[in-house]
């Protein structure tokens, strides 16, 4: 089978599943996140059937995590996208391969960079997921993300901190401004594929210049070089 006729079989339950999501984790994003990961599948190789489906299955823990109003785990999910995987002729291997990504997704590590040494597929699945956190898109995500989660706008008694690793938290930032220099901006310089970084440089710049405006309009500041 195509993996189109793969993506035909699953989309009635995952459209279901994710029709009610207002946090930007719809199936527009998962539609975009495959978009990317097969594009960048098509440059640095990796096997397309498990790129695909796990880039359009990856976030069924947020979903989860919205009915059970705690954080769920990527791992909780797996039993759940084993079930709707099932529905297809998936070879147990296949399907091994794909609930990998989805497990490993947001595990960035990127402080001691262990996350090189995953296979190509679940890189892959990363760096697509991160591309759409990024650019004019990530930011209206960001924003519905907040909104969402109640997380405020921005709180100017708070410093914004710009260390330079990252790691993934379960809880909620300070601020939807803060996450955009706590994590969105580090995200570039931390794709794992060179074809990520390629894309993602534009839509870092764009995304900077764009907070850099919001904040210079919010709190008037009258040194705008400490928000490079």
């Amino acid at each position: 089978m195509k993996l189109e006729e793969y993506i035909s079989i699953l989309k009635p339950e995952v459209e279901k599943m994710f029709e009610s999501d207002k946090s930007g984790h719809d199936t527009s994003h998962l539609k975009r996140t495959m978009h990317n990961a097969l594009l960048l599948q098509k440059h640095v190789g990796g096997d397309e059937i498990i790129v695909g489906i796990a880039a359009y299955l990856h976030d069924v823990h947020r979903i989860m995590q919205q009915h059970l109003g705690r954080y769920v785990s990527p791992k909780e999910s797996l039993p759940t996208i084993e079930k709707m995987l099932a529905k297809t002729n998936l070879t147990k291997e296949q399907t091994n391969q794909i609930l990998h990504c989805i497990e490993m997704h947001e595990v960035y590590n990127w402080h001691d960079q262990t996350n090189k040494e995953e296979n190509i597929e679940t890189l892959i699945l990363q760096d697509a997921d991160n591309l759409d956190a990024i650019g004019a898109v990530g930011v209206i995500r960001a924003f519905n993300y907040g909104a969402a989660n109640n997380i405020p706008f921005f709180d100017e008694k708070i410093p914004i901190k710009t260390a330079d690793d990252y790691q993934e938290k379960h809880g909620n930032e300070e601020s939807t401004i803060h996450h955009f220099y706590h994590k969105l901006f580090k995200l570039g310089k931390n794709m794992n594929t060179k074809y990520a970084k390629h894309i993602a440089k534009k839509r870092i710049k764009f995304m900077k210049k764009f907070v850099k405006q919001l904040l210079l309009s919010l709190i008037h500041i009258s040194e705008p070089t400490r928000l490079q």
